[in-house]
């Protein structure tokens, strides 16, 4: 089956449709064996997570069961059931690749499961008007409650979360809102990039750029108050020269946009000689393309990213970083979602704290022991 991501239809409810269809049609039979996980990953092109969803409540309705180690069965009897009869949590994310949400999700679901809710997964590809039909569906499937991560890059909450707030319905958000009313789990921003450039300037740097957001994602700007106060309090000048940006409309918040931002690099007659990157992404791709133009880090420039994602401590230059406990933030997430479902009281804003994790590419020498 090809999953259809245009479909405002969680991409777990999909695979359960068609694995419940393949049962009543006969091409999977009592008793036989599923394909893995990571078989079915691939097949239906979807995350592990979303599979592990799907499987979860298919046995949960006693149409499938499952041995330890052995594997994913067919059950004898198909009970028909309906899936909302358990209670269930909705987890709407902007991209499911992002490796940012991956730790949260698996978090996530790891204690849902513990405090007996079913997750429904979605990906909103990064569309706002398919983030807010899945979020209306997920409320017409009866869930007890949302997490949220919005794919809008605005300061605000977005038109659907607000509704959410105003009508009292439990949710919480797991990516950045200003709005200090709005439910959101998160770390501070600010300081995380306060920390980030401080440690370059703390290795001798005076000279620090910022390897900002794409003009579309505001976050970008609030992480840059934290690194131009690093810069104020060392009483060194802001140059808006070396703050870098790309304004072309089809470049996420990622790869792309430091890739493309390694181009401007080479072009600048005077150059920082170290950058503060907006996340670890944008600081990957920016690394990457300075290389392809004879640059070394840290030598010619050192760099230090924000958020300490898997791929960080393994980039050919292991990538000196501010560290978001992202699991943390999915257990803070659905703990408090929990409470706000059983009624209780409970702050709106929940921040938990950053760390610098010291590697090599913003040439400390302390590297190796500040490692986490």
């Amino acid at each position: 089956m090809a999953i259809d991501f245009q479909d405002s239809t969680p991409l777990y409810v999909q695979i359960i449709k068609d694995i419940k269809a393949k049962i009543t049609a006969g091409t999977l039979e009592a008793g036989e064996q599923l394909k893995s996980h990571k078989h079915l990953s691939n097949e239906y092109d979807v995350s592990l997570i979303t599979i592990k969803s799907a499987l979860s409540t298919l046995i949960d309705e006693g149409v499938l069961y499952s041995r330890v180690g052995k594997g994913t069965f067919v059950a004898d009897k198909v009970i028909s059931s309906n899936s909302t009869s358990h209670e269930s949590i909705g987890l709407v994310l902007q991209d499911l690749k992002n490796p940012f949400f991956s730790p949260i999700a698996h978090s996530v679901e790891e204690l849902a499961y513990k405090k007996n809710y079913n997750i429904m997964l979605s990906n909103s590809s990064s569309h706002s008007k398919k983030e807010a039909n899945q979020i209306e569906h997920f409320k017409n499937m009866g869930v007890k409650g949302l997490i949220i991560a919005s794919q809008g890059k605005q300061l605000h909450a977005p038109p659907i979360v607000r509704k959410l707030h105003e009508e009292e319905y439990p949710y919480v958000m797991i990516s950045y809102v200003a709005d200090e009313d709005i439910y959101y789990v998160g770390t501070d921003h600010q300081e995380g990039a306060y920390l980030g450039t401080k440690h370059l300037i703390e290795l001798g740097h005076r000279s620090v750029g910022y390897i900002n957001s794409p003009v579309n994602n505001y976050l970008g700007d609030v992480r840059m108050l934290g690194y131009k106060r690093a810069l104020n309090e060392a009483d060194l000048n802001i140059n808006e020269s070396f703050i870098l940006r790309s304004d072309i409309a089809v470049h996420t918040d990622g790869y792309d946009t430091g890739y493309y931002l390694g181009d401007t690099y080479h072009e600048m007659k005077e150059k920082p000689t170290a950058f503060f990157a907006y996340n670890d992404l944008s600081a990957i791709g920016f690394i990457k393309r300075i290389q392809e133009l004879g640059y070394s880090v840290p030598d010619d420039v050192a760099i230090v990213g924000f958020d300490d994602i898997e791929q960080a401590k393994y980039f050919n230059v292991p990538l000196t970083t501010v560290h978001q406990p992202m699991e943390k933030i999915g257990k803070a997430a659905i703990d408090i979602l929990i409470r706000r479902i059983e009624g209780k009281k409970t702050p709106s804003q929940t921040i938990l704290p950053s760390s610098l994790v010291v590697r090599e590419s913003s040439g400390s020498p302390t590297s190796v022991a500040a490692e986490k």
